[in-house]
């Protein structure tokens, strides 16, 4: 109210002295660089911790897990097969109400994953995993059959456990088809330490495979080196103490191990994927992927060659199964024959993988890389799976030089070992070279001067100013024009300027690299078929077992002919995102 003195009053009091009463409110806290820079600290100090934390407890599950199986293979008293089956279904288990957490915490728009990594879990690998998936799912089945049929002398845990490794297969496809290029940003603890259990499972489960299969090409592989004229050597088996009730169970028994190769591929597969989600919880990438459309035009050369060594492979391998352990003279025939066509398939891939570094080598281009735990994985599961072939290439280099007798097949294994090893470390270096470039819509340009009206007019860049008006909104004093720019720059995206319609040089280094990655691609599905379907010179040819010892030297073999097998996979995908990356650019 006002008094009759002029001065405003509250309650008889004047406002002046209830200012001075009354201090002001105190003004919001200023969030300073500093203050941001702690906050990131402490939650790059808690993202280590419990990425550390996780990774421990895996390695941990792992070394368990390891033991057992030793245990059980060594027969050591107090343990069976049936307690390591046991350890395997509470893994598979935990891994699988993991997954049924995460896809229902998905389900909540607010913890759903907004950000996602472009380069993890691409379709072709979605493609891949899926269909060793369905071969996984079928060799359990086979298992499933085979328990029947001996359902009155074997354990009830070796029925439970292809049931359970069938409902993980289902969920787990389903967990990375959908949820692969996720980047996760809550519950960040429990899902590192979810996946990275998921990770160990699957490797727990990839060496269970390789032991069981050992033991069979075991005894498979000593039969065949019995028509070389090396030894007679059976292997203990154990006791059927009952009889099959259906009359399938010789024929169950077959199909499981010809379709073990295709289930160790998806172990190392799922693995591999689960790691890239588990590198990318909290990551921030700080780029987008942009989808590549596929042009094959102009890649006849390459297609026609590559499809060539396939035909040629498809040849030599029913070759050397019909004929490898029915004589000692088709032995070496077969042998004779999948060597020399392996040294010229190897010859031409490093003849153009050393072409396609060459191309690299003269083009000056600066090479930006992408940064991406799928991309740096990528890298690393290619070197890492390859020291599976060097392993036994160099094995079959030293037997040759210390051993005392040399059949004439065997001096074939000298040049393949050779190239084996020149041939992974060209096409590394090929492979690893583009993939880590950038595609070229993900680098930034300079700003362009575009012609919009008959007089030229600079598009405004990030520095133009903008006033308020009325309503709080923002107002470009260039309007107009910037709505004509933003319509060539449209123009513009969809018909980028490229130097390579003009430049001789570019068109036929894209051709050429096009055409080498194309006949790498194909060829490397080639050299993935013999060791997948069953020939393997290394077990049969018997020198280097003669030299290293049959039983150990099978065991480096079963060790590392799955890394072989994988990593012809692996480059194949490789190569594809190479090829999307060549033709994007």
């Amino acid at each position: 109210m006002i008094e009759k003195s002029g001065h405003a009053t509250w309650n008889g009091i004047p406002l002046e002295i209830m200012d001075e009463v009354i201090p002001p409110p105190p003004p919001p806290p200023i969030i300073t660089d500093l203050h941001i820079g702690a906050f990131r600290k402490i939650s790059s100090k808690r993202h280590k911790n419990s990425e550390v934390a996780s990774s421990q407890y895996g390695i941990n599950i792992f070394i368990v897990g390891l033991l057992l199986m030793f245990a059980t293979y060594l027969n050591i008293i107090g343990l069976t097969e049936s307690e390591r089956l046991s350890f395997l279904i509470a893994l598979m288990l935990i891994q699988v109400l993991w997954m049924i957490f995460y896809i229902a915490k998905g389900i909540r728009k607010k913890w759903a994953p907004a950000e996602k990594d472009g380069h993890a879990g691409a379709r072709w690998l979605k493609c891949g995993i899926g269909l060793f998936a369905g071969t996984t799912i079928g060799m359990h089945a086979l298992k499933i059959g085979y328990y029947v049929g001996f359902g009155e002398c074997k354990p009830v845990i070796e029925g439970i456990y292809p049931v359970t490794h069938i409902i993980h297969t289902i969920f787990q496809v389903y967990f990375l088809w959908r949820h692969s290029k996720d980047i996760i940003r809550s519950f960040k603890t429990v899902e590192r330490f979810g996946l990275i259990h998921s990770v160990y499972t699957n490797l727990l489960l990839w060496a269970s495979a390789v032991a069981t299969e050992s033991d069979h090409q075991l005894e498979e592989h000593m039969g065949r080196l019995t028509s070389l004229g090396f030894v007679n050597i059976t292997l203990h088996e154990d006791p059927v103490v009952c009889n099959c009730t259906s009359g399938l169970c010789e024929s169950f028994r077959k199909g499981i191990y010809y379709l073990y190769p295709f289930y160790i591929e998806y172990q190392v597969l799922a693995s591999a994927m689960l790691y890239v989600l588990w590198k990318n919880i909290g990551n921030n990438l700080g780029h987008r992927h942009h989808r590549t459309k596929l042009s094959f035009r102009g890649v006849v050369p390459g297609t026609i060659l590559g499809f060539s060594v396939l035909a040629a492979t498809i040849a030599t391998v029913a070759i050397y199964l019909l004929n490898i352990g029915l004589s000692k003279n088709k032995s070496e025939s077969a042998l004779s024959i999948y060597y020399i066509y392996s040294i010229a398939v190897l010859s031409f891939m490093c003849i153009i993988s050393f072409i396609g570094l060459l191309i690299h080598i003269l083009d000056k281009m600066a090479m930006m890389k992408e940064k991406s735990p799928a991309v740096k994985l990528d890298e690393d599961l290619l070197v890492g799976s390859a020291v599976g072939s060097w392993i036994t290439s160099w094995g079959s280099i030293i037997a040759i030089i210390v051993a005392q007798s040399h059949p004439s097949y065997t001096w074939y294994s000298l040049p393949y070992a050779i190239l084996v090893i020149l041939e992974k470390y060209l096409q590394n270096l090929f492979i690893i070279t583009y993939i880590h470039r950038k595609e070229k819509h993900n680098t930034k340009k300079p700003h362009m001067e575009i012609s919009v009206m008959p007089s030229e007019t600079k598009i405004p860049t990030e520095s133009t100013e903008f006033r308020m008006v009325d309503g709080g909104k923002m107002l470009n004093p260039n309007n107009k024009l910037q709505n004509n720019a933003n319509a060539s720059i449209k123009e513009l995206a969809c018909n980028p300027p490229s130097d390579v319609s003009t430049n001789p040089w570019a068109t036929l280094k894209k051709a050429m690299l096009k055409n080498i990655t194309i006949a790498l691609f194909l060829c490397n599905i080639s050299l993935w078929v013999p060791p997948a379907f069953g020939c393997r010179p290394q077990y049969d040819n018997g020198l280097e077992a003669i030299v290293f010892g049959f039983t150990p030297w099978i065991v480096v073999i079963d060790i590392a002919v799955p890394f072989s097998i994988f990593y012809r996979m692996h480059s194949t995908y490789s190569l594809f995102d190479v090829y999307c990356k060549i033709g994007s650019s």
